[in-house]
């Protein structure tokens, strides 16, 4: 396997630490007026999401994590597994446990196609894409000259998710939302 010496540390890097694939969020070098300079890395942990921050003296190097990142389509779930199938052509199905969907079970919505990480050919994580488009479900009913004001107001929807929407949004919508900080965009 590769190894990743520090002046190869990016953003986005799969590496291994600690016998878990990790991804490296933020690279500092640091050069102090006085000694070695060394790497300080922002890393996120592939397995738990766990984010903490380790140094690591210039030269140092870490092995290349084997972590694939497949667009996949989600399928369906049977309450126990979520159910995502490739988009290559081999048609290839994977089962998803619920610690490997975290926050994104909020966001899934059928026929849609997501970012899935296979590790050891196990699912470790999967990541909605930036923008996605669900219908209203529930909501408060909009009054005429509520916009006025530019307030907001909750709305559940199709996927479960509740976003904070502007007062003139009416139930059976479908709405552009930002996945990841869960606001809305427009209507679609």
């Amino acid at each position: 396997m590769a190894n990743y010496s520090t002046n190869e540390f990016k953003g986005g890097l799969k590496v291994m630490l600690d016998g878990d694939p990790c991804s490296i969020v933020e690279n500092e070098l640091v050069k102090p007026g006085k000694g070695q300079a060394f790497n300080r890395v922002k890393l996120r942990n592939l397995m738990t999401g766990r984010v903490w921050e380790r140094t690591f003296k210039s030269g140092d190097s870490l092995e290349a994590a084997d972590v694939m990142e497949l667009e996949m389509e989600y399928l369906y779930t049977d309450g126990d597994m979520w159910y995502f199938m490739k988009t290559d052509g081999s048609f290839e199905q994977y089962a998803v446990e619920k610690k490997a969907l975290s926050d994104t079970e909020k966001w899934l919505k059928e026929q849609v196609a997501y970012t899935v990480t296979l590790w050891n050919d196990n699912v470790i994580n999967v990541t909605p894409p930036n923008f996605i488009e669900l219908q209203v479900t529930e909501t408060d009913p909009g009054l005429k000259g509520d916009t006025a004001q530019g307030g907001s107001k909750p709305a559940t929807l199709s996927s479960g998710a509740v976003v904070r929407v502007p007062l003139f949004i009416n139930e059976g919508e479908v709405l552009k939302v930002d996945t990841r900080n869960g606001e809305y965009v427009s209507r679609a």
